[in-house]
């Protein structure tokens, strides 16, 4: 009875629920030959689940009850040839086709395993002969350039195919490619480099075997070296290796049987351990050092939150904080400084930010807390300046990265004094690191007025005596940043005595100098950020192209302060900042009582805001801001998203301009700000992808896949909390989403929007309505949006028939076109709509007598609809005016 069900299962293509029943029947039955059936059965279900080994295990058993079962032995072959065992389904074919000779299906299987048999042999040979022949040219001094060179891309290429690869690894090829490394020959390096991270890709067990064959020290030795190409590769190798001991890129091939790995954990506790030591030798280049510190920051910390493990984490920050605030302690004008690159000690601070957010709870984070404080403290010493500034380094370090913990780091006992105190230092050393510490530290008010209490007057001396750019650079931007903390009583027109223009031209050249190092121009752009609150400033900032250029250029490096400073530069330029609107009686008020009342500055009215979006539109804007929303999510913050939603919403102002965005990746930009980030922020990217959605075709703004994307923001403004533009440009881009395809209007549907639509369907404010009936009369070409109009009490006919009677005539186009499309669809609205307000027929006649043609073009369909559905309703028709109404239509010059 078992078997019989699980054969109907089978029959039915219940692979899962046949399976259940041949099981059931294999543990009751004791009936040899019926017992070789159901192997051979269930074996035929596994195949069709694509389930191979266990199709093999079964028709095995069936063949060892009975060994000329040739069911069982066809299943097996086709499970081996599945599992690319091709030598031993080619000797149950040839078992099959002795028993059945005349079999064509039989002789076609033997046919088609012989031929693959012989290609796979063939390949194996000359692959065998290739990478042997290929060792022996790169191994041979003699050998030609160019022979070499092909031989390297050959190797590159074989190492990421797996016959490749596996044949290169059984044939010595891991010793050869390490003598390729050894001859110091930069292409030979970089050619055994690549080839290695191809075969470990995806492959647990090699890259485990290759992990242990190299060993650790020598592949953060390569990976040390002053070569970018070089040190890249290798850091692509050691990424690779990871990837694979945390199971991460292994793709799901038939056949392959895992080799049996020993637990990864400690491999990859020695892997970390070596990055650690990398970041405090002296030994390791600069470039080598980036490495480490982006291997760490890319592999330690939780990809998600969601995952309770985070003992990664809790192990760098036992063993290896301490390295890692050294490095961001660093004082490159220093003699004793580890080799850096401009962004190293960048980098080291967004590590310390990723470990800190990866912490779970309070005792984790004191810990962490408690480990800064103690080091920090440790270098804390009055006899010894030098080793006094590293400290402050730290401090300066840990701002730009946790900054809560930086500001508990500042309230340490002689720290903000220590600041004070290197500022009045004759050492241009001490200033320098004195100035940066205090800018970082200034951005919170309670330590910016302390500050200003103390070490305004210091900068003051600094920025006027100093001969040195480096720190005339930063007490400008310290004064600025001061200026804008401090409020009205320390403005910024007070620091820069009345001369802001000057001071700004000075932050405009420094911006374009290129002969300074990033790590100074990068102040220039702070500077600018803070500059530009100023309309005269900003209007000139906008036509000078070089130090727009040079901004945007600085933009596109990984520097969390540059993109906050370049987002904070643009707002202000294009003006999206959120302003108060005075009220009249208030200001009268204010001048009665005579208080300082501000006034709008003649340049930040809306014509010269206009004039500076389109000349940052023209300068290449777009593509800057595009540039900076892939930045890594450490660098990008939701601050920097929300300014950077704000420009872009600046820019889509004007519909001419859109076309512009659109086409420099402004659409594709705006989809992740519309996702993530501050509540603001993404109501602003929102907004400014209702606006180029509104004009756009979708298919070019947003292609492929992406446009399903965008559904969602534009979903989220209908919220009633939004302002009524918000609502009506999304009702427009939504209007034009669904004229495009079902699978949209779907979307659309799944995102619950339709309530939304119909309520502004109810509005009273006409473009409301307007907008949101054109958009029901899009949707309702979707069978889901007519079942809800066919469905029993709801009223949503009612008012599409009392909007097809509206004054406003764009409001009947769509009204009347959503009618239209209904009747047509579904018959049982037809005679529904004669019941839902006994005004219908007049109405009917109305747009049937309509002046303008799209509309009685429309009332025309819809009386025809009604006509066609019902022979009664029909006759009833008839019977009224509308007879005459044809009539009189129909004698009228013909309309196409």
């Amino acid at each position: 009875q078992l078997k019989e069900e699980g054969n109907k299962y089978f029959q039915a293509s219940d692979y899962e629920k046949a399976v259940q029943s041949y099981t059931q029947a294999i543990k009751l039955n004791k009936d040899k030959a019926l017992q070789a059936v159901l192997y051979r059965n269930r074996a035929a279900c596994f195949l069709k689940k694509e389930e191979y080994a266990k199709a093999a295990s079964d028709a095995s058993r069936a063949i060892d009850i009975n060994s000329s079962d040739i069911k069982a032995l066809y299943r097996r072959s086709q499970a081996l040839e599945k599992l690319g065992k091709l030598d031993q389904a080619f000797k149950d074919a040839q078992k099959c086709a002795t028993i059945e000779p005349r079999n064509k299906n039989f002789q076609e299987t033997l046919r088609r395993l012989g031929a693959n048999i012989q290609e796979k042999l063939r390949i194996q040979f000359s692959t065998d002969s290739r990478v042997q022949k290929m060792f022996e040219i790169l191994l041979d001094e003699n050998s030609e350039k160019e022979k070499r060179e092909k031989a390297a891309n050959n190797l590159i290429v074989l190492g990421r195919e797996e016959a490749g690869a596996e044949r290169i690894f059984q044939n010595n090829g891991i010793s050869l490619l390490l003598q390729l490394i050894e001859t110091k020959d930069a292409e030979l390096i970089l050619a055994a480099v690549r080839t290695l991270s191809g075969m470990c890709t995806g492959h647990k067990a090699r890259a485990t075997a290759i992990l242990h064959y190299l060993g650790i020290d020598n592949i953060c030795m390569w990976m040390s070296v002053d070569n970018e190409e070089i040190s890249l590769a290798v850091c692509n190798l050691l990424q690779a290796i990871t990837d694979c001991l945390l199971g991460q890129g292994k793709e799901e091939q038939h056949g392959k049987e895992e080799a049996v790995v020993l637990d990864t954990k400690k491999d990859l506790r020695m892997i970390t351990m070596r990055l650690l030591d990398m970041l405090v030798s002296k030994k390791v280049s600069g470039q080598g050092r980036d490495r480490a510190l982006n291997l760490l920051n890319k592999n330690i910390p939780r990809q998600d939150l969601k995952d309770h493990d985070n003992s990664r984490t809790i192990f760098v920050i036992d063993n290896g904080l301490k390295k890692i605030l050294k490095v961001v302690g660093q004082i490159p004008e220093m003699p004793d400084c580890l080799p850096l690159t401009e962004n190293t000690q960048l980098t080291a601070s967004v590590l310390l930010n990723k470990l800190y957010d990866d912490l779970r709870c309070d005792p984790e984070r004191d810990n962490y807390r408690v480990i800064c404080e103690e080091y920090i403290k440790s270098k804390i010493d009055p006899q010894d300046m030098d080793k006094t500034l590293h400290a402050i380094q730290m401090v300066s370090g840990v701002l730009q990265g946790p900054f809560d913990l930086g500001n508990k780091l500042l309230s340490m006992k002689g720290v903000m004094e220590m600041m004070v105190a290197l500022c009045g230092s004759e050492r241009e050393i001490d200033q320098l690191v004195a100035v940066e510490a205090l800018i970082h530290a200034s951005t919170k008010l309670s330590r910016a007025t302390f500050i200003i209490s103390n070490g305004v007057t210091l900068l003051k001396e600094i920025y006027k005596k100093t001969k040195n750019e480096k720190i005339k650079i930063r007490a400008l931007v310290g004064l600025c940043k001061l200026g804008s903390a401090g409020g009205t009583d320390y403005g910024l027109r007070q620091f820069a005595e009345g001369s802001t223009e000057k001071l700004a031209r000075q932050c405009r050249k420094w911006l374009c100098n290129t002969s300074i190092d990033t790590r100074t121009r990068k102040w220039a752009v702070e500077g600018m950020a803070y500059l530009t609150f100023d309309a005269d400033v900003k209007d000139d900032f906008v036509e000078d192209e070089p130090a727009l250029q040079a901004m945007f250029e600085l933009a596109k490096t990984s520097d969390k302060t540059i993109l906050y400073s370049v987002a904070s530069a643009l707002v202000n330029c294009t003006n999206s900042y959120d302003t108060k609107e005075l009220v009249p009686e208030l200001v009268q008020l204010a001048k009665f009582s005579k208080q300082h009342v501000p006034e709008e500055h003649p340049k930040d009215k809306k014509d010269f805001v206009v004039k500076r979006v389109k000349r940052l539109l023209k300068a290449g804007v777009v593509s800057a801001l595009a540039c900076m929303v892939k930045a890594d999510s450490a660098i990008l913050t939701d601050q920097s998203k929300e300014l950077i939603a704000r420009v872009f919403l600046a820019l889509c102002e004007d519909p001419k301009d859109r076309g512009t965005i659109v086409a420099q990746g402004g659409g594709k930009a705006l989809i992740p700000l519309a996702v993530e980030g501050t509540e603001v922020g993404k109501i602003k990217a929102s907004h400014a992808l209702a606006k180029i959605a509104a004009v756009s075709n979708p298919d070019m703004a947003f292609p492929g896949e992406r446009v399903y994307e965008v559904v969602r923001p534009l979903v989220s403004l209908l919220n009633t909390e939004r302002d009524g533009l918000q609502n009506y440009e999304a009702l427009l881009s939504l209007t034009n989403f669904a004229g495009r395809s079902d699978k949209l209007r779907m979307k659309i549907i799944k995102e619950r929007a339709l309530p939304d639509i119909e309520n502004y369907m109810f509005e009273n404010h006409d473009q409301l309505r307007q907008a949101a009936t054109e958009c029901m009369c899009n949707l309702v070409v979707n069978k889901e949006v007519q079942e809800r109009f066919v469905a029993d009490g709801n009223d949503r006919l009612k008012l599409v028939v009392l909007l097809c009677g509206e004054d406003d005539e764009k409001v009947q186009v769509a009204a009347a076109g959503a009618l239209a499309m209904l009747t047509a669809a579904q018959k049982k609205l037809c005679s529904k709509m004669t019941e839902v307000t006994t005004q219908w027929l007049e109405i009917l006649q109305r747009l049937c007598l309509h002046d303008n043609m799209e509309v009685q073009h429309r009332g025309l369909v819809i009386a025809f609809n009604l006509i066609s559905s019902d022979k009664e309703l029909a006759k009833k028709l008839v019977e009224t005016e509308l007879l005459e109404i044809l009539t009189y239509v129909g004698k009228q010059e013909d309309d196409p």
